[in-house]
């Protein structure tokens, strides 16, 4: 039988290349997200693969993520795995010269937009006593870099809620899962730096990860045996030994 997973955050980068990398293997899709357009393109270039169905909303927004699960169709209804994907990072600042609408916007998505979701998924996987989730956290949520502060802070959370999700799950078998990645080259640094041409520079003299790296790690996750959980994973790519050594070539 197939399963159903639903991805958040999944119009670009990482939660893309989930998509992607689960059709390819006849998962079915919800796919959710802020941009319909984009959401769109997804689910014509996967619908030959897979089923899809997908979700327009913003995480940050309380009402508005339950409303949309709730409105899921009876035939998607029963998610296997849920992608906590959807995540973002505002600017690189001192704590003191840090802006408090970026904080509000890391500390909204990161936590409780996936605390949100979360919420809205993980009663049905109770009811039927089975399910996977996987919190994509970071290498930031295991160590703090100069300038990170409420970034690493939202991440460090993320890697908590987890460890805390995993507990509670327990009697019920479900798997919790985080998968931690370091430097991934997505959209990830045009929104961290407001499009600052700075951002151009930050995967030059390297290569990063791929988005799709991140992907068959996450499918690796969930294609595992019944008895086996990949609690946690930290990902970097060769050249980066930590959140502030990379060996960049001139």
């Amino acid at each position: 039988m197939k399963r159903t997973a639903l991805i958040t955050g999944a119009t670009s980068g990482i939660g893309r290349a989930t998509a992607h990398q689960f059709a390819k293997h006849g998962i079915n899709l919800i796919l959710c997200g802020r941009r319909q357009q984009r959401l769109d393109s997804i689910q014509n270039a996967l619908s030959r693969e897979t089923d899809i169905h997908t979700l327009n909303f913003d995480v940050r927004d309380r009402e508005a993520t339950l409303k949309a699960i709730a409105s899921i169709p009876s035939e998607f209804k029963n998610i296997d795995i849920l992608i906590n994907n959807a995540g973002n990072a505002h600017g690189l600042d001192p704590i003191e010269t840090g802006n408090l609408d970026d904080w509000d916007a890391m500390i909204d998505i990161n936590v409780k937009g996936l605390l949100y979701v979360s919420k809205a998924i993980i009663p049905g996987m109770t009811k039927r006593k089975s399910g996977h989730i996987i919190n994509i956290g970071s290498s930031a949520g295991k160590e703090v870099y100069p300038k990170g502060n409420v970034y690493c802070g939202s991440k460090h959370a993320v890697l908590a809620i987890t460890e805390g999700m995993r507990v509670d799950l327990n009697p019920y078998g479900i798997k919790v899962s985080a998968i931690n990645p370091g430097l991934v080259e997505t959209e990830f640094s045009e929104v961290r730096f407001k499009g600052d041409p700075i951002a151009d520079n930050v995967y030059k003299g390297y290569k990063a990860l791929q988005a799709e790296d991140v992907a068959e790690v996450i499918h690796f996750a969930v294609t595992r045996p019944a008895h086996v959980n990949i609690a946690d994973v930290l990902m970097f790519c060769t050249a980066q030994a930590s959140s502030t050594i990379v060996k960049k070539e001139l």
